[in-house]
């Protein structure tokens, strides 16, 4: 029996989230705290400012409530996984938890694509509901304001989220309702994340990461770009192609269920990628 462990991403974070782990760890609690200027347990378990919700506080939050929670996880004796991914910041994690770099150093990555991720405005995302990603890409080649839409989340057979400007966003709801679409629903984020709109902060991303050293995993890791395992000398190219690109977890799902995954267990706050995960096994 194969056992994936998968990481949840933005959208999961919750004030609370890590409670039991901030005395627990304090060793990479104090790393937290001196690596982002400020206190990790008061965001995650009081967020007096109201910042756990915004992309640059969001992302080093759960990378550390990620990474602390698999941390317990393998000293409570949890079994090894044969398999690792994650869900767009999620998969920093899958990263630590193979060994590709250590926790402070995954902590400045999150940290730095937190912080070019919220630079960009204007544009928004949609949920889209109850139809197949590829009649929701025939959707949007059929009309000139569809043609500016990328898909940004290939979540699951019944839930994608395409991403783009607001204004093009606006005209092609009503097209992808007709196509079939259950809804179609507006999220509130403050940019068009994993589409081609992001390919200045990727390329800026691309420089930062330069200098760090990567080693190959030593569990392999399930990329969201390509669908497939990062190849051990790849991994900062890999990486650095995320920002920009679609996040393929239905893709990445199935090819797990094709290696033989028969368990997969979230580590981390909330059941989000659970309930893709099911999702997807009822049509695969």
């Amino acid at each position: 029996m194969s056992l994936a462990c998968v990481f949840p991403g933005q959208g999961s974070q919750s004030t609370g989230m890590g409670a039991a782990l901030f005395d627990r760890f304090p060793d990479w609690t104090a790393v937290a705290d001196a690596t982002l200027g400020y206190s990790i347990r008061e965001l995650c378990l009081d967020d007096p400012g109201r910042r756990l919700g915004l992309t640059m506080y969001t992302q080093p939050a759960l990378f550390v409530v990620n990474a602390m929670t698999y941390r317990a996880r393998q000293e409570d004796g949890g079994r090894d996984p044969d398999y690792l991914a994650g869900h767009s910041l999620g998969e920093y994690n899958a990263l630590l938890a193979a060994g590709a770099f250590d926790f402070a150093a995954g902590l400045q990555l999150v940290r730095r694509r937190g912080e070019l991720m919220a630079q960009v405005g204007g544009g928004g995302m949609l949920a889209v509901i109850g139809l197949e990603p590829e009649r929701i890409q025939e959707t949007l080649a059929g009309s000139e304001p569809g043609r500016t839409i990328d898909v940004a989340n290939f979540n699951s057979f019944e839930q994608t989220v395409v991403a783009g400007p607001k204004d093009a966003l606006d005209l092609v709801k009503p097209d992808l309702e007709r196509a079939g679409a259950r809804m179609v629903i507006p999220l509130n984020v403050s940019a068009p994340f994993h589409s081609r709109y992001m390919r200045g902060a990727e390329q800026e991303f691309t420089a930062f990461l330069t200098p760090f050293a990567f080693a190959a995993p030593k569990i392999a890791v399930i990329s969201n770009v390509t669908a497939e395992p990062y190849q051990p000398d790849a991994v900062r190219a890999t990486l650095a192609r995320q920002i920009g690109h679609s996040v393929r977890w239905l893709h990445s799902v199935r090819w797990l269920l094709k290696q033989g995954v028969t368990e997969f267990e979230e580590v981390g706050p909330g059941n989000v990628l659970r309930k893709l995960v099911a999702q997807i096994k009822k049509r695969t």
